[in-house]
């Protein structure tokens, strides 16, 4: 839901109309997987909560999500590199999750997974173009590599997730590190650019509630008008 955010800024901010179209596609695609799930979390947890109180009525610190996706939009070469990273951890997440012992997961997984997919070959073909394109593209391409570097460790924390996976549920995310790295690894080598070493500092805590100062200006302007409309229904 948070990167469906993110990716919805570049609508006629893109480097041309055909990928204003493509990135809000796949803004389209992680906001319907959000909307698959939210219900069904509303159910397990007892609450009944719906997808628009999962959406726009939960506080910062109710978020579980990855600092990555709450980064604020940098320049093109900076989304490509998220978009690659994430989507390739996605790819992998879905897969697995696919063979869900919950049907529901396991169903949306399956259709999520032909999703990603394609977010993953879209923002490939991206770094490929400008890692092996002029003299700037490469250089902005490997700093962008550099800058999202901070932000990766964190896909693979397992945390909570521990729980899920043990009652063949979930997935541990650091099962995924090897098979994601390896997919990275490829597209970063077809690009001819050099794959960043692992940061001394990353971030921590997404997952527990715990952001960054992006993360509020987000929240505040993805859900200013259902909290100013109290109710309302959309």
């Amino acid at each position: 839901m948070v990167y469906a955010q993110r990716l919805a800024e570049w609508m006629t901010n893109a480097p041309q109309i055909e990928e204003d179209m493509a990135l809000g596609n796949i803004a389209l695609d992680l906001l319907g997987q959000a909307r698959a799930l939210y219900p069904h979390v509303g159910t397990l947890d007892g609450t009944g909560r719906s997808e628009d109180d999962f959406a726009m009525q939960r506080d910062e610190r109710e978020w579980r999500n990855v600092h990555l996706v709450e980064q604020e939009r940098g320049d093109f070469a900076d989304e490509m590199a998220r978009l690659l990273w994430f989507s390739a951890r996605q790819v992998e997440l879905h897969a697995r999750l696919a063979d869900s012992a919950d049907p529901v997961v396991a169903a949306v997984a399956a259709k999520a997974l032909k999703e990603v997919r394609y977010h993953l070959d879209h923002a490939s073909l991206w770094v490929v173009r400008l890692g092996d394109g002029t003299e700037e593209s490469r250089r902005r391409m490997q700093v962008a590599l550099e800058r999202v570097t901070p932000y990766l460790a964190e896909l693979f924390d397992d945390d909570a997730a521990v729980a899920a996976a043990d009652a063949g549920v979930g997935v541990l995310p650091s099962s995924l590190r090897d098979a994601v790295r390896r997919r990275i690894e490829a597209v970063v080598a077809e690009a001819t650019l050099e794959l960043p070493e692992a940061s001394t500092w990353h971030a921590r805590g997404g997952r527990s509630g715990i952001h960054s100062r992006p993360m509020g200006y987000l929240l505040a302007e993805m859900q200013h008008i259902a909290r100013s409309h109290p109710g309302a229904t959309w």
